[in-house]
């Protein structure tokens, strides 16, 4: 299956990598404009560029778009017109009008469209696979230095989104209430933010992310009966810890398990750590947005996924600036 890519900036290159190295695809070349960044792409990886958008879609079967958000919306809608599968860096467009557009166009042409909310394939978050999840409190941290080319957008659709799109997908439940704040520091938008996310099945997220940090930070942690899970996106490791009750009929081995006293009786408390595989996170989505075309399945992270998450996202900067302007 061949595949182009739309953007060679430093995460572009990134893609271009990680394209040649999965194994899967057919890489035909590259498309961008800014002669600085073509000319290494090519210098690194021998990919081949096309001053022609047009020439290139006639060429490929899918696209992967990695290019500056304001971008995304119309690079996105020309290759689903030429019939293309689409995978789109995140956030998946800047207005959700815009990506409302993009789903009734793919839905109309029968497309596979994929959104790079990356940590979904993050080891730290895959070893929870076949756990029953059902949190009722999450409180995710993410932070990171100050990098000027990630101010084209505030921090919540910089940073935030990843671990909204995490929240969306453990939540099954609709958004009640969202309560923000954020100041920005050294750009003209939010560089630094906090949202409260209460949901209707009484779920609370609350989340902080940072771009002005001194350390880096990921990390989120869920709550729920019998149940906290810590998960380090950063490292890629998961800290499962189980209670259960003296009547358990499931009790694991007692060697296993570590015992105390509570006010209503006796408890224990199990440790587990699930193996987390080394694996590039960027790769294994790519791989995964291959396998979703030929098998005619939707994908891991939908087109409404991050439709879902940059609504969201839009909430919490909607809720920032009316607290902003209720101060002045």
């Amino acid at each position: 299956m061949r595949i182009a890519l739309l953007g060679a900036g430093h995460l572009g290159k990134v893609h271009l990598k990680c394209i040649l190295a999965s194994g899967c695809w057919d890489f035909v070349g590259f498309y961008e404009p800014d002669d600085k960044n073509a000319a290494a792409a090519t210098a690194q990886f021998g990919a081949k560029r096309f001053d022609s958008l047009d020439q290139l879609l006639d060429m490929v079967d899918a696209v992967d778009i990695v290019t500056p958000t304001p971008t995304h919306y119309q690079l996105a809608r020309k290759a689903l017109r030429a019939g293309k599968h689409v995978f789109i860096e995140k956030p998946v467009t800047e207005t959700v009008a815009q990506g409302k557009k993009l789903l009734d166009l793919a839905d109309s042409r029968g497309l596979t469209v994929q959104v790079g909310h990356v940590e979904r394939f993050n080891p730290a978050f895959t070893a929870l696979g076949g756990m029953t999840l059902n949190p009722m409190f999450i409180e995710g941290h993410r932070l990171a230095a100050f990098q000027p080319r990630g101010t084209d957008v505030s921090v919540i659709l910089d940073l935030m989104i990843h671990d909204l799109d995490l929240v969306l997908h453990l939540v099954k439940s609709p958004v009640k209430k969202v309560s923000a704040s954020g100041v920005a520091v050294l750009s003209s938008t939010p560089d630094i933010a906090n949202a409260r996310i209460e949901f209707a099945n009484g779920c609370v997220a609350n989340l902080t992310a940072s771009r002005i940090s001194m350390k880096q930070m990921r990390k989120m942690r869920l709550f729920q009966p019998d149940h906290y899970l810590s998960l380090d996106f950063l490292d890629k490791n998961t800290q499962v810890v189980r209670l259960f009750e003296q009547t358990a009929n499931n009790l694991p081995p007692l060697d296993e398990l570590m015992e105390f006293e509570t006010a209503h009786g006796k408890k224990w408390l199990q440790l587990q750590m699930p193996e987390t595989a080394p694996v590039n996170a960027i790769e294994q989505e790519l791989r995964s947005f291959h396998a979703a075309i030929s098998a005619n399945q939707a994908p891991v992270v939908t087109l409404q996924d991050g439709v879902s998450a940059l609504k969201l996202a839009h909430q919490i900067l909607r809720e920032i600036n009316a607290r902003k302007a209720h101060a002045t």
